[in-house]
């Protein structure tokens, strides 16, 4: 053998290759020239045209897949990122992301691992977004697939923008097991990072079983659609063996059962298109992150007074009327938005814009339950003013409530705890606090509503109020029972000590004149009332506390 053919010495860049032929590159052979003539030359333009072509496919996906979630009524999950995002504004990010290994034997793993995840703009304001994509393994979570969601979590937190989650899965992908569990878990710490700090709202809009569901829990809002959208820990297999009962996948957990029982579900909607068109308003109320102010809006150019209002509300203290009506009247154009309008309907939880400003509104609705607090509606209405609270968005509070809700099994569900999570949340309030008293305001209830005593910045009344410990004739009952007993006449007797009662310590102006109530309005002013408090309070500021947090009565 020649020194020649076995020379390792590295060839100068740009010098021929020699082969012990004197220098001369090496001819190929006849059959190596046709192999190679085989293969297309490569090129930037037939890259081009490979990723394109394989970006093609992933984006259209299996068109047997696709045709039976379409059967199923449902929409496909790039199909749904175009009804919620403003045209073309989706980045999405990791399209070409797969699981390692297969997904299932015989099988190479999908592109996208079954989510769609990016940014895109909703009315040119960012929001940062992943649709679980059901045509691939159910929509089922790997730890690829939750990689795509953590990532967007971080970016929105980054950046400060919401997140919003399309769900529609399977659960947890039961060939990845504990690598599974482990994604869902960093999806819940990093909602718990993100809770206060950005908007966060989850879509269900098919089945979201197991621990899946606790990420709606997490949410600040909840979206589910009626029909296809499931929510629950344990399904209708596992409760028939464990309990013997036997319920179908919509009782157990559809959209009305969140909607109106479990109060899980802040919205609740019959297709797609009128959850999203809602999904999109919501976004225009909100602020991008808790350091921005709510988006502002040009305020009508109408007059303030609203001469309506005097007619809504009933003098009498027991006749019933609709809530909504008043809000209706105070509230920009009428237009507002409310939340969990199903559950604990005898409080009311809105946001709406006054004089351009965003603000939540807290309401009595004496159509349910004459307006009574309850545990559940301590709780709706807790939680809606914390999450104000923590987006610097102004309360508006409107009071006619005889009351807590009385009886055994209020005390049992735990009333007292239930309700001193509305009064902690508000005296934890910050922000701007009216409160505006319409008619009743009695008891332990007024002081949870936003009392001038738990720190509300301006008290509002009509001239209809009544603020007392109890209403008048109970009062009477108590005080005067000894000597209602003892009365030829007691039925004369208790309507001249009820009356005596009401004029002497219920009259419009008692609270008023000793510094709990700022002013007695006239009802169809009470718009301008709030206009000219909002903006009175517009710089407010708190100082921070140096604890670490507090202990909420959960």
């Amino acid at each position: 053998m020649s020194i020649s053919e076995t020379d390792t010495r590295p060839v100068p860049f740009g010098a021929a290759p020699t082969n012990g032929n004197g220098g001369r590159p090496e001819q190929a052979a006849p059959r190596d020239r046709e192999d190679r003539a085989e293969i297309p030359p490569r090129s930037m333009r037939l890259l081009r045209e490979r990723r394109d072509e394989l970006r093609r496919g992933i984006v259209a996906g299996r068109r047997e897949a696709v045709d039976r979630q379409h059967a199923l009524g449902k929409k496909t999950a790039r199909e749904r990122l175009d009804l919620l995002l403003d045209e073309d504004s989706f980045t999405e990010f990791d399209i070409y992301r797969r699981q390692h290994g297969t997904m299932a034997a015989g099988g190479a793993s999908p592109h996208t691992d079954g989510v769609v995840a990016g940014s895109g703009t909703i009315d040119g304001r960012r929001v940062f977004v992943y649709a679980q994509d059901f045509t691939i393994a159910g929509g089922s979570l790997g730890a690829a697939h939750a990689a795509k969601i953590h990532k967007v979590m971080d970016l929105a937190l980054a950046t400060g923008a919401p997140i919003i989650g399309l769900n529609d899965s399977g659960g947890a992908r039961i060939q990845e097991g504990v690598m599974a569990l482990d994604g869902y878990g960093g999806i819940f710490r990093r909602q718990v990072q993100a809770s206060g700090v950005v908007p966060q709202i989850s879509v269900v809009l098919g089945p979201c079983a197991g621990g899946a569901a606790y990420s709606n829990a997490l949410a600040d809002f909840t979206f589910m659609v009626r029909g296809p959208a499931q929510m629950y820990l344990t399904g209708p297999d596992v409760v028939a063996a464990v309990s013997g009962e036997r319920v179908s996948h919509t009782e157990l957990g559809g959209a009305d059962v969140h909607g109106g029982r479990s109060g899980v579900a802040s919205f609740v909607h019959d297709d797609e298109e009128s959850c999203f068109a809602d999904l999109r308003y919501l976004i225009s109320l909100l602020p991008g992150n808790n350091l921005e102010p709510a988006p502002p809006a040009h305020p009508p150019t109408d007059s303030d007074d609203r001469p309506a209002l005097a007619d809504i509300v009933p003098v009498e203290p027991n006749r019933p009327y609709d809530m909504r009506a008043v809000i209706g009247e105070v509230v920009d154009e009428g237009d507002f938005i409310e939340i969990h309008e199903a559950w604990a309907p005898n409080v009311l939880c809105a946001l709406g814009r006054i004089g351009g400003e965003v603000v939540g509104l807290v309401a009595n609705q004496p159509m349910v339950l004459a307006g009574v607090l309850d545990t559940v509606a301590s709780q709706k209405a807790a939680r809606f003013v914390r999450f104000c609270d923590a987006f610097s968005i102004p309360l508006v509070t409107l009071v006619d409530v005889p009351g807590f809700l009385p009886g055994t099994k209020q005390e049992y569900e735990g009333a007292i705890r239930h309700g001193a999570k509305l009064l902690y949340a508000y005296c934890e309030a910050s922000v701007p606090r009216i409160q505006v008293i319409l008619r009743k305001a009695y008891g332990g209830a007024y002081i949870v509503m936003d009392s001038r005593s738990i720190g509300c910045d301006l008290s509002l009344a009509w001239p209809t109020n009544e603020i007392a410990v109890m209403g008048a004739e109970g009062a009477v009952n108590i005080v005067h029972r000894r000597e209602l007993a003892a009365a030829d006449d007691p039925g004369d007797l208790r309507s001249k000590l009820i009356e005596a009662y009401s004029e002497e310590l219920m009259h419009p102006y008692f609270a008023a004149e000793r510094g709990l109530v700022d002013d007695v309005i006239d009802p169809a002013r009470t718009r301008v009332a709030l206009i000219r408090g909002l903006g009175v309070l517009r710089d407010k500021r708190t100082p921070a506390s140096n604890r670490k947090h507090g202990n909420v009565p959960l």
